[in-house]
């Protein structure tokens, strides 16, 4: 039987001949871990006709340009990668893509491509008329969004995280989903939320969602005289009462204690833990509830983020706590679980959560990726995460007490957790 890298590289080969033969205008959607940098230095370098081209790759965040970097040099060799990217590689951000001329480049590949395909990246798309490779690990959830990377260039490649898993690309994983409560407060907070959201969602109607966000938008397009006062308030209050009701079940506290319960397990076994928070601000709540935590999210500056990266990699800290900034592109080997504190209905994060912990540790090959999903039982959050889930392998999901978890997780009883006031 074929091992590890022998089913990565020949999976790499056949997305970079699938490149080729559609002449370098491609998109090629394959799960965390796959190595779709790989793939795509290697189609620019299986290009390149060796004269004075020059290369863009667009990326969503700057540290992902080392990567890439890194990758040069991994398949050419330390001198000629460097000097090849010297001479011929530019990086920039989506966000600077306004400030770029199309007709500068010879081959413009762009990373994560489901957070390029705003009005801006699409207009420079369009001057592209050379080689276009985009990569991502699945289809945009954004229907517009889709729809544009689908007219943009053919898909050549495709390849889910779970067959991923199949061939021994990535490690296995697992999702264990553990329902908590909220506090008596916080339930009571919930419910009045709850029901100021049934009441403008029956001032909207059925498509309360879309007519809401018609509403708002109508002020941008000088067609609000087509709306009542009463509508604006319904579509105001509507989607007030959704970031309210999101608010409580990203914040509950009992996510905090179990958080920090598990974060004393982890710690005891030296292990290592990523957290994801549903927004900056209850981030640094686990952080700050968590002894020796560091924090990465979008708020930190780039030396602080990189910072906290090297101290939780090389060991000084246990436990990484981060929003989104860590959903795309970092590779994290050596973390034992993942806990997920704040969710989306998005399947694609999800997945790239679930990526973070399913790349093959060269150190102990047979580690498998541990994902434990905090959510709020009987609440929108429970229906978010179902959603989440729906492009996920049901083999590898089980749904399971707090107590019954922290228990298979430590051989010793841990301490009452859940607060009842």
């Amino acid at each position: 039987m074929m091992d590890k890298i022998d089913y990565r590289q020949r999976e790499q080969w056949t997305a970079c001949n699938a490149i080729q033969q559609k002449e370098y205008r491609a998109a090629i959607l394959a799960g965390t871990g796959f190595g779709k940098t790989r793939v795509v230095v290697t189609s620019i370098i299986m290009w390149h006709p060796g004269g004075e081209e020059k290369v863009l790759i667009l990326v969503p965040f700057e540290h992902l340009k080392a990567r890439f970097k890194d990758e040069f040099i991994k398949v050419l060799g330390e001198d000629l990668g460097a000097i090849f990217v010297k001479d011929h590689v530019e990086m920039h951000c989506y966000a600077s893509v306004k400030k770029l001329n199309a007709n500068d480049y010879d081959f413009v590949a762009g990373d994560e491509i489901h957070l390029g395909l705003t009005d801006k990246c699409m207009a420079f798309y369009e001057k592209v008329t050379g080689p276009l490779v985009l990569c991502t690990a699945t289809m945009p959830e954004d229907a517009e969004y889709r729809k544009r990377l689908i007219n943009l260039v053919p898909l050549a490649y495709k390849i889910s995280i779970d067959k991923c898993v199949e061939l021994d690309i990535v490690a296995p994983y697992s999702i264990e989903c553990v329902g908590l409560s909220l506090t008596t407060t916080e339930q009571g907070m919930y419910n009045q939320v709850n029901k100021n959201f049934g009441y403008w969602k029956s001032k909207l109607g059925m498509d309360a969602f879309n007519m809401a966000n018609t509403i708002l938008g109508s002020k941008k397009n000088s067609l609000s005289h087509r709306y009542t006062n009463e509508d604006f308030a319904a579509a105001t209050g509507f989607f007030r009462a959704i970031r309210q009701r999101k608010g409580l079940v990203d914040h509950a506290s009992n996510k905090i204690a179990a958080a920090k319960a598990f974060s004393q397990i982890v710690s005891a076994y030296d292990g290592r833990m990523l957290v994801f928070g549903g927004d900056n601000a209850f981030t640094d709540t686990i952080a700050e509830s968590i002894d020796g935590s560091v924090v990465f999210h979008s708020k930190k500056s780039t030396k602080q983020r990189n910072l906290a990266l090297n101290q939780f990699r090389n060991g000084e800290s246990h436990v990484l706590c981060s929003t989104k900034a860590l959903n795309q592109g970092l590779d994290v080997p050596d973390a034992s679980i993942g806990l997920i504190c704040g969710l989306t209905s998005k399947a694609l994060t999800m997945i790239q959560r679930v990526g973070r912990l399913v790349r093959i540790d060269s150190n102990d090959p047979s580690k498998a990726g541990r994902v434990v999903v905090l959510y709020v039982k009987e609440s929108q959050e429970e229906k978010w995460l179902r959603n989440a889930l729906r492009k996920t392998d049901p083999k590898n999901i089980s749904w399971i007490e707090l107590e019954e978890i922290l228990e298979s997780t430590s051989s010793e009883q841990p301490a009452p957790l859940i607060k009842e006031v």
